[in-house]
């Protein structure tokens, strides 16, 4: 059932609203992924914080579902886009075709002009399809045949790839690595959960009846009161001091950007939100540190080679999160 919208000028009304509306996302994604909360309460801190994210796991973990169950949880447009290695930058984009009757060209336009779009195996694309998101994913925006054309609000990507499959993939360089706010690993579900899973008799059934419990408008208003959410001075300079961390590490070759930075900032206001706090703690920090570092350096071997392991990198920022002081 959809949420009102938030309307009073009221601090505690729109508290209360805004964790309702929250609650209801993330309960309704859960009727799909069982035993995923917290990977789902992700997801939502991506949206709320207008991020994009980077879903990692083997096959066959709900990658994908969990994807379209935030997108069918959202009033709004989806489109799915399974990478393969001979797609082009205009199989995304658009294309502007002629039109026969009035001999002019009208423009046609890809699956990226929707409120959720689905990358699926985004390392499967060469880098040159895979860079036509660059722009889409900072600036909400495109540049086809010299026009630069708005995406609609709210927009976010969700990409999925197998990080241990090689085989006729194409690694995500590290600009566009830097592009998605967050990182998210699904893992094994537990025994319990599992046997439910299995139980189910059709999960595309379950998919099939979701119904959205938000409309876009109301996503956006949700992003809009995230960026009011307070973050003491204290806290600020411990993320930054984080951030720093990942700089000064004689293990990390590449630190964290000044984008990693915004980024880290505005998830942890996003975290406060679905926590329903009007304020970010150290623990939004030390719990979305690794999310949104992680895929963002790069660690250095022993040998001084760099290593591109996702669980290397986890490590390095859990060393640099044991040696930062938590405010008190």
């Amino acid at each position: 059932m959809a949420t009102t919208p938030i309307t009073s000028t009221d601090t505690r009304k729109i508290s209360a609203e805004a964790s309702q509306q929250v609650a209801s996302l993330v309960d309704n994604i859960e009727k799909v992924i069982f035993g995923k909360r917290d990977v789902i309460k992700l997801c939502v801190t991506g949206l709320l914080a207008r991020g994009h994210i980077l879903i990692e796991d083997v096959p066959g973990m709900g990658k994908t579902t969990i994807a379209q169950g935030l997108a069918r949880s959202i009033k709004g447009t989806f489109h799915r886009i399974q990478f393969t290695s001979d797609m082009l930058p205009s199989d995304i984009l658009g294309v502007s075709i002629l039109n026969q009757r009035t001999s002019d060209f009208e423009f046609r336009s890809g699956p990226i002009f929707a409120n959720v779009v689905l990358a699926d195996e985004i390392n499967r694309t060469p880098p040159k399809t895979q860079s036509a998101l660059l722009e889409a994913m900072s600036e909400n925006q495109v540049s086809v045949e010299g026009l630069t054309r708005p995406l609609p609000d709210p927009f976010i990507v969700l990409a999925t790839q197998n990080p241990i499959e090689y085989e006729g993939t194409y690694n995500l360089p590290e600009s566009q690595l830097d592009r998605f706010m967050l990182r998210a690993h699904m893992g094994y579900p537990g025994e319990e959960h599992e046997m439910h899973i299995m139980r189910r008799r059709d999960s595309h059934t379950h998919l099939d009846r979701l119904e959205p419990v938000l409309t876009a408008e109301q996503v956006v208003e949700l992003q809009n009161l995230t960026g009011s959410i307070i973050v003491d001075d204290s806290v600020a300079r411990y993320m930054l001091a984080i951030v720093q961390g990942t700089r000064d590490s004689e293990y990390i070759q590449l630190g964290a950007s000044p984008r990693a930075s915004v980024s880290f900032f505005e998830a942890c206001q996003a975290r406060a939100l679905v926590e329903n706090r009007d304020f970010v703690t150290p623990d939004d920090v030390k719990e979305m540190a690794g999310p949104v570092l992680s895929h963002r350096i790069l660690v250095r071997s022993r040998d001084g080679n760099p290593i591109a392991s996702a669980q290397a990198r986890e490590r390095a920022i859990y060393e640099i999160l044991k040696q930062v002081p938590i405010p008190e």
